[in-house]
């Protein structure tokens, strides 16, 4: 599902204009500093639980060594902080037979 039919699912679910739905989309997901509500929790170092769904949080990722996949060559991975989720009890036991 891409996000045009997303908002086609949540204004036919909500019913709400598709206007209406892409702006509560956007409000939401967009990682643009002026608008996107979970991204801007995450570079808060907030941690975004929506119960029964799942939890967005940054974990840091430790610095490595790594290779270059064309030349074989070592290379040095730097330390970072990157965005995660963890699907929340109930999707997984809805996924779980």
């Amino acid at each position: 599902m891409n996000k045009a039919e997303l908002v086609d699912r949540v204004a036919q679910a909500c019913g709400l204009s598709r206007k209406d739905a892409y702006q509560v989309l956007d409000a939401l997901f967009a990682t643009d500093p002026r608008c996107g509500v979970i991204a801007n929790a995450l570079e808060a170092g907030e941690k975004v639980q929506i119960t029964g769904f799942g939890t967005f949080q940054l974990r840091e990722r430790k610095a490595r060594a790594g290779r270059d996949p064309r030349t074989g060559e070592a290379i040095a991975i730097p330390a970072a902080r990157v965005p995660a989720f963890s699907a929340g009890k109930s999707l997984k036991e809805r996924f779980t037979t």
